[in-house]
């Protein structure tokens, strides 16, 4: 009975360590998958249709991570909440962007993330949330789509029942004028002859022009050897003629300067002598005029016999 006794502590004791290892094992098992992942949230302000809980999350087109969750934004079902799980050894950083993307044409969406310089802070280390929040930005899917809204407002704006009759009015205005052209075939054909031969005669016209300048051309080009020639001389002349003034001008330049300061100071005085003859002269004039015998003689004339 001892014996069995102690072969049953043994066994407990066994089966005790052999759980205890292996709920051990189980922990830190679990521990050390948590130290490799980490949990990031991304709320997306617009559809993501296609993508789907265990879904890629690639960086720069590197797989570090799936989509945990997609759930409606409680106070906002226009947004899309997706709870990632990436690498804990990705770097996730401030400036770290997620949007849609798609593999191919025809592939399923995943979600991108980029950027991320070097110099920006880790997200974790600034976001103390428990689920740090990566910022998005509009994806290429948006922007085809806000493209082709806008595109199509723009269209139905064109083609509104206004511009549709104007295009129409447009059109019965330009068959109308083919028809009146095409009444009028024979004028237009009379026209385009008219043009050709006016075209042909200005041909010939500048084809005159050019010979008549290209003759003067010739003739100026002869010509121009003699003329350069007495230009020339004709500089040459001047030159000597001012350099002969220049110096006159410098032999009587004594003379010059005493006319200047002295006949031009006895010219006025000769001026105001000259200005009183003339007056005196224009008095003598008028008097002679009125009555020459009595300035002459210094008596009246004799007056004429007048018979009673």
């Amino acid at each position: 009975m001892e014996t069995r006794a102690n072969y049953v502590l043994i066994g407990a004791f066994t089966i005790l360590v052999t759980l205890f290892l292996l709920l051990f094992a189980l922990w830190a098992a679990k521990y050390s998958s948590e130290k490799e992942w980490r949990n990031y949230a991304v709320v997306f302000n617009e559809p993501v249709t296609g993508l789907t809980e265990g879904g890629s999350v690639q960086y720069n087109g590197i797989s570090i991570g799936t989509v945990q969750t997609l759930r409606l934004a409680p106070d906002d079902p226009r947004r899309v909440i997706a709870l990632l799980r990436l690498q804990s050894n990705a770097p996730i950083k401030t400036d770290t962007r997620a949007k849609l993307s798609i593999q191919g044409i025809t592939g399923s969406p995943f979600i991108q993330l980029t950027g991320g310089s070097p110099g920006s802070p880790m997200l974790a280390d600034v976001d103390r949330r428990e689920v740090p929040i990566i910022q998005t930005e509009a994806s290429a899917l948006q922007n085809i789509a806000d493209t082709a809204n806008r595109l199509v407002a723009r269209l139905d704006q064109v083609l509104s029942d206004e511009n549709v009759r104007r295009v129409s009015n447009t059109l019965a205005n330009v068959e109308a004028m083919t028809g009146s052209i095409a009444d009028q075939r024979e004028d237009l054909r009379a026209l385009i002859v008219s043009a050709r031969k006016s075209s042909e005669q200005l041909s010939a016209t500048l084809d005159t022009t050019n010979r008549a300048v290209e003759t003067v051309d010739r003739e100026l080009v002869a010509k121009l050897p003699g003329l350069v020639a007495k230009l020339d001389s004709t500089l040459t002349r001047l030159d000597a003629a001012a350099n002969n003034a220049n110096g006159v001008l410098t032999d009587n330049r004594a003379a010059i300067n005493s006319f200047a300061n002295e006949g031009l100071a006895q010219l006025g005085p000769t001026l105001s002598e000259l200005r009183s003859l003339v007056r005196d002269l224009r008095r003598i004039s008028d008097r002679l005029d009125g009555n020459p015998t009595r300035y002459l003689l210094g008596r009246d004339g004799p007056k004429e016999f007048e018979p009673e």
